[in-house]
């Protein structure tokens, strides 16, 4: 599955911030998946490419990503230092012991993902002192801490919900998502696991237990890719890392990840990275 479970460190307080340093430009930070939470990335050294839901971010130190509930997503390094943090967030942080105004008109719509934030954010001061400060109250532990901390993630979701709304989702909408999620989930580790060979829709439509025409259009709901340009782009993600840290030759290289023509492997990888494959090589 790619869905991620999540233990929580403190069942009474359920958050947690990883440290994330790599060292070495094109390791993986993350591999695709997704998960119930909302979980909110830093980035304080290097340049690292997030792809969120097939759409590609690159970004530099003050950037900040939002990862909303069941935003597919994986991540890998541009530089050969990184650093960034990851605040992930149950939201039953966030609810009211009581039904009030704020329970009902913003935080249940957020918890239950019916309230999604744009993914990358580059230059919101108030979003930025809100994470920093979020951070910086969480890894202090003075006392009353857990007080300050929930209060700049109100502070945080405030800024949010007033700037960076990308969508709207009814209860229906954010069901009917899961269960799709379920049902592709499959499909996913499979083209991640045999992107190399040829893969049909139908081949990956029996897996989903679905008809060709149903799956097609749900793949392309979930990830904004057609069946065959998601396989396209698993590969050309695969051979743009060999590009940058293997001596095999550009021909190795496509047939190794499943293009049998190196020439529309070199307009392809232009197509989806903005430059040749040769001129990749020669940077690197």
């Amino acid at each position: 599955m790619l869905r991620e479970e999540m233990d929580m460190p403190d069942p009474l307080f359920p958050m947690k911030i990883h440290r994330c340093l790599y060292e070495k430009s094109g390791t993986t930070t993350f591999n695709n998946h997704w998960h119930a939470h909302l979980e909110f990335i830093y980035v304080m050294e290097g340049e690292v490419r997030f792809t969120c839901n097939s759409q590609q971010y690159d970004a530099v130190p003050g950037d900040i990503f939002i990862l909303n509930s069941t935003d597919l997503h994986h991540g890998i390094t541009l530089s050969d230092r990184v650093f960034y943090y990851a605040v992930i967030v149950d939201p039953s942080l966030l609810h009211s012991r009581t039904v009030d105004a704020v329970e009902t008109k913003y935080i249940a719509p957020i918890a239950s993902n019916r309230i999604r934030f744009e993914n990358k954010i580059s230059d919101d001061p108030l979003v930025r002192e809100s994470l920093s400060s979020l951070i910086e109250e969480f890894f202090g532990e003075a006392f009353g801490y857990e007080l300050a901390v929930k209060s700049w993630i109100y502070r945080l979701l405030t800024a949010l919900l007033r700037h960076h709304v990308a969508v709207q989702f009814s209860p229906e909408e954010y069901s009917s998502r899961i269960r799709k999620l379920e049902r592709i989930d499959p499909v996913l580790r499979h083209i991640e696991e045999n992107y190399s060979r040829k893969l049909s829709v139908d081949e990956l439509a029996d897996i989903a237990n679905m008809s060709r025409f149903h799956f097609g259009r749900t793949f392309k709901e979930l990830t904004d890719r057609s069946v065959t340009d998601y396989i396209n782009f698993v590969r050309v993600n695969r051979c743009e890392y060999d590009l940058r840290h293997s001596d095999k030759t550009i021909t190795e290289i496509a047939l190794t990840h499943g293009f049998h023509d190196v020439y529309y492997f070199s307009r392809l990888f232009k197509s989806y990275k903005g430059v040749p494959p040769t001129e990749l090589r020669k940077t690197n």
